[in-house]
């Protein structure tokens, strides 16, 4: 499987499971060419089988190639990004929960999640795009809530792209983030106000922003409960001292960006 291939299986998923305002948003954002997707985020738990390193693989097998390292003390997350040597293809966030740092009581319900998976279906790439891998009560949801959204949220929709992200620079109609946001907000579409609606500035070297997660219906072991999805982000990159455009990700700025999942905001 090529690049391109993957990517349209994920934005498949994205938009059909996650989060289907993305489409709207992607035909009133549309212009002549196609919009550029800077980059996706992938989410999961720090543990076998399936810690960030597994999620990785599928990537390097493609060419990708490790970037930067990222802590979130206060979420209790790691990251890494990893970018392709052709600059057109998008660049992919992956993060995960570690469990060791969490309650006894989320821990348990993680590892009765896990125990739940079928090594074979990490085989490949599928199931980068292919949902969850075990099932889990509502209350189990509400628990892992509780404590933390990000464990909540990957508990609920297991493997997909948690964000796909909109590159400003190549907007015609749009050249700051600023502008898309008003734009969105026009259009009655809720826009991540933490940290500010545009997070990050020229002075390091990338400004984003986000809606907030669209509401989907899930599928409990006793039920159907609408809960938060995935979001749409919007990026604009600027120049370093060389001359090139940021290729990173500013920890303070992916800080407020993960709450654009968070519930009741």
């Amino acid at each position: 499987m090529g690049v391109q291939k993957l990517f349209d299986l994920l934005w498949d998923d994205f938009n059909g499971r996650l989060c289907p305002s993305s489409q709207v948003i992607h035909e009133l954002l549309k212009q002549d060419k196609a919009l550029i997707n800077d980059h996706i985020a992938l989410r999961t738990f720090a543990c076998s089988p399936v810690g960030l390193d597994v999620l990785a693989q599928p990537f390097l097998d493609l060419g990708y190639q490790e970037g930067g390292d990222y802590v979130f003390k206060a979420k209790k997350l790691v990251a890494k990004h990893y970018q392709h040597p052709q600059p057109d293809f998008p660049k992919v966030f992956i993060s995960q929960l570690q469990l060791e740092q969490c309650s006894d009581e989320l821990q348990a319900i993680v590892r009765q999640l896990i125990e739940q998976i079928d090594p074979q279906q990490l085989v490949g790439s599928n199931f980068l795009h292919g949902g969850r891998l075990w099932d889990l009560s509502f209350e189990q949801y509400q628990q892992l809530a509780q404590e933390s959204e990000y464990a909540a949220w990957v508990a609920a929709h297991g493997y997909g792209a948690n964000h796909f992200t909109v590159s400003v620079n190549q907007l015609a109609q749009f050249a700051e983030v600023g502008e898309v946001n008003a734009f969105l907000q026009e259009k009655q579409f809720a826009i991540n106000a933490s940290g500010g609606e545009v997070k990050g500035t020229p002075e390091v070297l990338l400004e984003q922003s986000s809606t907030m997660a669209d509401k989907v219906e899930v599928k409990f072991t006793n039920g159907i409960q609408s809960v938060p999805g995935g979001f749409y982000e919007f990026a604009k990159r600027y120049k370093d001292s060389q001359g090139q455009l940021y290729q990173g990700f500013v920890e303070a700025s992916a800080d407020k960006i993960f709450e654009s999942t968070n519930s009741g905001k």
